[in-house]
């Protein structure tokens, strides 16, 4: 059952099959992500753009009646929608499932060059590291495994604060920073043109 901050893939495809119903889809990943699959007429913009133009976003997303944010699996849509919350815009909603489970419902996709999700680039990161210190800890200094011990360390704070200092960090290595975020003020323009011809 989904509470009444997400909304399920069929729900969407559903209000995308009424052209008076459609909602206003902002896909909020990294431009490497956008680029590799997201859905069809969706906005991108990604986390750090909408955290810092908040209340511009905002202002714009106001007349729409629905409003939905993406991600991969949820997280970051949700640091969105209480970013969107924090200044007054309650209407936005989280795609349950992310992109995946829209395609799987058989939502409309737009597929371009392929590139490994965020949160799988974290998972084979933290976990290259933690097989790292533990054979090190085996093989070289016992004290080595104070780098698994570091890992579990902030996967856990991760969890507990759903934020992810790992994924900000590969977020800014050069394989995703050859696709380039739009600029915020592209994004305000493209949004302002949207709400001007409704």
């Amino acid at each position: 059952m989904t509470s009444p901050s997400t909304v399920s893939a069929a729900q969407l495809l559903a209000w995308q099959s009424t052209s008076e119903a459609a909602p206003l889809v902002i896909d909020v990943r990294s431009a490497a992500e956008f680029d590799a699959v997201h859905v069809r007429g969706a906005y991108h913009v990604p986390l750090p753009t909408l955290g810092e133009h908040t209340r511009e976003l905002a202002d714009h997303l106001a007349h729409d009646d629905r409003v939905v944010l993406v991600c991969q699996s949820g997280v970051r849509a949700e640091q969105g929608r209480r970013h969107l919350a924090a200044v007054g815009l309650e209407h936005a909603q989280v795609l349950d499932g992310g992109v995946a489970a829209y395609e799987q419902a058989g939502g409309d996709v737009v597929r371009g060059r392929r590139a490994w999700a965020l949160e799988r680039q974290v998972r084979l990161t933290a976990g290259s590291l933690v097989v790292t210190g533990l054979a090190a800890g085996r093989f070289v200094s016992p004290r080595a495994r104070l780098l698994a011990a570091a890992i579990g360390t902030g996967l856990t704070v991760s969890a507990l604060t759903d934020t992810c200092a790992m994924g900000a960090a590969l977020a800014r290595m050069p394989w995703n920073r050859d696709h380039t975020d739009p600029e915020p003020t592209d994004t305000l323009d493209r949004l302002a043109r949207r709400t001007r011809a409704a």
